[in-house]
Parts: C-alpha cells; structure tokens; sequence
C-alpha cells in the first residue's frame, strides 16, 4: 500500500511539473499575436529598448543585436552572449544555432517579423510611434511579465516611475510652459509636434507646444534657427542625432550657440536641454532608458525652481 500511494505520489508531482513546463501564455502585438511558452529560457533579443528592459528585469539573453548599445550595456556586445545580428539586420544563421525559445524584436526590424517567425515563436516589444510613451511603456513591460516570471518586479518599477511622471506633469500643469523639440542632424533642424514619435514631452511631461502647425513626419518637420527665434520657446529641447554617430564629432551644441537661439526665453532662462540619445531615440522603452528621460526633464525643470 505504501509503495502505491509513493508512486501515486510522484505520478502527481510528474504532472504538475510537465503542465507548469507546459504552460502557455498567448502574447498580442504590433504585428499580430504570438503564443509562446511561459518564462522560456533561451532568449534573442534584438533592439536596444528591449536588451534594457531584459537587463533591468535579470533575463538573460542567449543572443543580442550588438550595434549601438550604450556603456550600460556594453557587455552584451562580447560572450558569452552570441550575436543575433544588428538593429536592422538579423543574423539568422547565429539566430537558429543558438536555438531560442523565444525572439523579441524592436521597430527597426519588425520588416523581418514573418522569417524569424519560422525559427521560434517572435514577439514586438516597442512603444507606440506616437501618443503618451509611458502608457505604450507600462504595456510593453507588461507583456513581458505575462512571459517571464518578472510580473512583481514590472509592478515595482511602473508604480516608482508613475509616480515621478506625475510629480512632473502637475508641476507644469501648475507653471504652464511652452516647449519646442527640435533634432540636429548633419546641420539640418527638424522639429516634433505633439503628435510625433517624440510627444512624451507634451503627452507625458505636460509642456505645452510653443509650435503650431507641424507636420508629424518620422524625422521631424524641416525648420531653420530663424524659426526657433521668433517661435521663443520658454523650453528647448534639443536631440543631437550626429552623436549617434560619433561622439566626439559633433558640432551641435556650438551650431546652437548663436545669436537667433541665444536670443529666446529658453537660453536666457537656462531652459536648453540636449538630451540623452541613448534613452529618448536608441533605447526607447526600456527602463534605465526610461529613468534618464525622467532625469532629463527634472534637470532642466530644476533650473526653475
């Protein structure tokens, strides 16, 4: 009798453990919806964002896109992590020997959703092009927790950062300001309206456009630094896209040192922010990424008061 109930026994914990291994969690997306085994162990990772968001959230990659990584996550450029290629150009040699269980894209390669489909179960973790960043960011995070066991740790982080876009949002809803959001690049300027990829500053931080009429292109509306001086915004925030580049050649910030900008509130004020790259146009939504926004507009904001 002893002997069956033992075997019984383990006959039940055998069960068990094959329907937790066997779990499955049904994933939706920019690119449709993807069914993947629940907390898979061998994970590609292509996209800055995501390599952020996997390295805050202690998931270790098997593979990783490995151009553009910023110093925080140089180490995912070395092994023992292989190379799953490059933002816009999977490896897919490297890709399927590494065998994953699960593949996490960013924008800059969904165009190869439907072949990396063919190797393993592919999901699209990025925030929205356009709209309130922080909500697309908190959905993102969470669709990872519906796949990792990281659901507390993603609650932890969402209530500490809600907390600070809403300190920053009442503030200026009670000191109301009006903010432009231009981007240098090879001496051309562009500017975003509140409607572009760059509307957290309008969406989530609560400046107010000092610019109307912009068109909402991906790259920003062409405008000249005559514009910049008879619009006079109270805050300018600057996004210096040569330093993606090269960082030690770019000029930008010397460009903006002229007689038009220096002339506006936002310079006499100390009101010009350059901003992070890394965080605001590489590694959109990941979390450090997400923290140094935060730190950027609480910078410039505390030169007020």
């Amino acid at each position: 009798m002893y002997m069956i109930n033992r075997c019984l026994g383990l006959l039940i914990l055998a069960v068990v453990s094959i329907s937790v291994h066997a779990k499955q969690v049904t994933i939706s997306h920019d690119l449709g919806q993807t069914t993947v085994q629940y907390n898979p162990e061998r994970v590609v990772a292509i996209g800055v964002g995501i390599i952020d968001m996997l390295d805050h959230f202690g998931i270790e990659p098997v593979a990783t896109s490995q151009d553009f990584l910023p110093d925080y996550l140089s180490k995912y450029k070395k092994p023992p992590y292989q190379s799953a290629g490059t933002l816009f150009e999977a490896d897919f040699e490297n890709i399927y020997t590494v065998k994953p269980d699960v593949i996490l894209i960013g924008p800059r390669i969904a165009s190869k959703y439907k072949e990396l489909s063919e190797i393993a179960p592919t999901i699209v973790i990025s925030p929205a092009e356009s709209g309130s960043y922080w909500q697309s960011t908190m959905q993102q995070w969470r669709n990872l927790a519906q796949v990792f066991d990281i659901a507390e740790k993603v609650e932890s982080e969402i209530a500490l950062l809600n907390d600070e876009f809403k300190s920053i949002k009442q503030h200026n809803t009670a000191y109301p300001a009006k903010a432009l959001t231009v981007m240098s690049i090879g001496g051309n300027i562009t500017a975003f309206s509140e409607k572009s990829r760059f509307a957290s500053i309008y969406v989530d931080f609560g400046f107010l456009p000092s610019a109307e009429g912009l068109k909402p292109k991906r790259h920003g509306d062409a405008i000249s630094f005559e514009f910049i001086s008879q619009n006079n915004p109270e805050y300018l925030f600057v996004f210096d896209s040569d330093k993606l580049r090269n960082k030690l050649s770019s000029r930008t910030k010397d460009e903006f040192n002229n007689a038009l900008v220096n002339g506006t509130k936002a310079y006499q004020n100390g009101h010009i922010k350059f901003v992070d790259m890394d965080a605001w146009y590489l590694a959109l939504g990941g979390v450090t990424a997400t923290r140094r926004m935060i730190s950027d507009v609480k910078d410039v904001l505390h030169e007020s008061h």
